[in-house]
């Protein structure tokens, strides 16, 4: 798993007060291996995704991650 997702996926964890393993599939929300194919690219990219309740945003520099709670 490419470490900004691993990151971002830690921090929903954190803010849900659960273990990462405890969060649905994060293929529902998207391709993991596609996406971290792209996030190695040499492009510069920023990738905004939803997933359980969150926008996640993966910007270009390494660990440029945020995440932020999707209103409900």
């Amino acid at each position: 798993m490419h470490p900004a997702l691993a990151t971002a996926l830690e921090r929903i964890a954190d803010c849900e007060d659960c273990d990462p393993a405890a969060l649905p599939p994060l293929y529902e929300a998207i391709d993991p291996e596609a996406l971290a194919t792209l996030l190695e690219s040499p492009a510069a990219v920023t990738v905004r995704f939803e997933y359980a309740g969150y926008e996640v945003v993966i910007g270009s520099e390494p660990l440029e991650v945020t995440v932020l709670e999707v209103d409900r």
